[in-house]
């Protein structure tokens, strides 16, 4: 009996020994993951995400984009709703670990903090979703996507039965699907943690999407963020290109971009892009990317060519304000005053052609066209949701420190 039982719970230990050896990779990936934002490896993780989930490279080709350089200084301090700020103490509260800024296409501050250097390839998160942005207008230029107005399930027929069935990809652009999805970031049982654990365990971000079910409101109600309305975006676009988003970005996008060094793409384990935040480049790349926006999607060379890579009439329309009203409570500025948004990029309040895509913990493509700026930040700020005792937000905050220091470079020289 005694054997018996023996070889019983022997054949069990082995099963299970099996089953975790098979898994033992998903399992040191989910173990990571669950540790990616801990006070003493956030820097660290941000700049080698590679190690942490599943990864699809995205080479360069082409010309190196040759930047022309001026280094000159930030401002000492700049003024935010009455009160004088350090800017030094400010990047510090913001954890930056990296700010390039451009000026008339010349970079004029490149700085990197935190024991981070210039060749790290650094997590975009939700900046990402604006390179997707780029390359659904290309799309929809070419003829691929016949219209913003037709139904995602015509593109993406996964999609039938779930949230998302009926909804129009205008709608999804502007992130007002109407889905019922809890994006709590400090919350570990949060929708977005949910399909953090997918990306990890090797789980399928399209069987994540089609799983939605809840419906909060009627698409085109209301604006509520919602970061896997991007990737329903990325699924239309694979299925009308005949592409993985990979392929279409490299053909379209960074062989045309001169993009310095190599770049990787996040992905499930199916190998689909983890579209709404999984890219992973050098920061003067990221710059380069608003830099190409600044110029209404045209490429100018340090020879002054052009070659226009994203049509003009996409990059003005998709950064200017379109979405309907956001949802009750998401004013994020002092005075109440709503952040607007486009075809996932953000236009900041009172705008004067603004516009930016931003990351979660504090990534930003700031671009200013009329004073000639773009700004690229990244950081590992583990309080980004948090307000400073007045109620600001720090992305209000970042705002404020970026038209600060494109005034300051605006007005350099001409004192």
């Amino acid at each position: 009996m005694k054997t018996g039982l023996f070889k019983i719970g022997l054949g069990i230990l082995i099963i299970l020994g099996i089953i975790l050896a098979f898994n033992w990779g998903n399992l040191q990936r989910l173990i990571r993951v669950k540790a990616l934002f801990d006070a003493n490896k956030i820097v660290q993780n941000f700049s080698n995400m590679d190690g942490l989930l599943y990864a699809s490279p995205l080479p360069k080709s082409g010309a190196v984009h040759n930047w022309p350089i001026a280094i000159t200084p930030l401002p000492l301090s700049y003024s935010d709703r009455g009160r004088e700020k350090d800017t030094k103490a400010m990047l510090e509260e913001l954890s930056t670990t990296a700010l390039v800024v451009v000026k008339d296409g010349t970079i004029v501050f490149e700085d990197y903090y935190q024991g981070t250097g210039k060749d790290d390839l650094r997590i975009s998160w939700s900046m990402s979703k604006s390179f997707v942005s780029a390359l659904t207008g290309l799309a929809l230029e070419r003829g691929d996507i016949e219209s913003l107005d037709d139904p995602v399930t015509k593109y993406a027929p996964s999609l039938k039965g779930s949230s998302y069935d009926g909804v129009s990809l205008l709608d999804v652009m502007n992130m007002a699907s109407g889905i019922e999805f809890d994006e709590d970031y400090l919350d570990p049982k949060s929708d977005i943690n949910k399909m953090g654990t997918v990306l990890a365990v090797g789980g399928s971000l399209d069987k994540f999407a089609a799983g939605q079910k809840n419906i909060a409101r009627p698409a085109g109600e209301a604006w509520a963020y919602c970061s896997i309305d991007t990737h329903v975006i990325s699924m239309v676009l694979r299925s009308a290109t005949d592409m993985t988003l990979q392929e279409y970005f490299i053909e379209n996008l960074w062989s045309k971009i001169g993009a310095s060094a190599d770049a990787t793409y996040s992905t499930d384990s199916k190998g689909n892009a983890f579209a709404l935040g999984g890219l992973n480049m050098r920061t003067r790349d990221y710059a380069l990317f608003g830099e190409l926006f600044r110029n209404e999607g045209t490429r100018i060379d340090e020879n002054g060519n052009t070659t226009q890579i994203i049509p003009a009439d996409w990059v003005r329309a998709s950064t200017t304000p379109s979405a309907p009203p956001m949802i009750d409570g998401h004013n994020m500025t002092e005075d109440g005053s709503e952040f607007g948004y486009g075809y996932q990029w953000w236009i900041p309040p009172n705008a004067d052609g603004e516009y930016y895509a931003v990351g979660v913990y504090g990534q930003y493509i700031y671009v200013n066209p009329k004073a000639g700026i773009v700004i690229a930040k990244n950081a590992a700020h583990r309080e980004f949701m948090e307000a400073d005792p007045s109620g600001e937000g720090y992305m209000a905050q970042n705002i404020t420190l970026f038209r600060a220091i494109a005034k300051h470079y605006s007005d350099w020289g001409q004192e």
